[in-house]
């Protein structure tokens, strides 16, 4: 996404369950439909890791870009 382009995000968001040992683990990928770029996430905790700081970021700059 090219910073103060777009109000928003959007990502297509891929999810599949691997089986471990004696149980599984979800896998998942974004894509962002704007720039094709793809990112794989070994679980879900690292998937909100990335969507935390994504939004963080973004908000930031929405801030710096049109203040109230």
């Amino acid at each position: 996404m090219k910073p103060g382009k777009h109000r928003y995000l959007s990502y297509l968001l891929r999810l599949w369950f691997v089986n471990q040992n004696d149980g599984g683990v979800w896998r998942a990928s974004l894509e962002d439909p704007h720039t094709g770029k793809r990112s794989g996430f070994a679980d879900m905790k690292a998937l909100m890791q990335f969507l935390d700081q994504q939004t963080q970021e973004a908000g930031h700059k929405m801030i710096d870009r049109d203040p109230a």
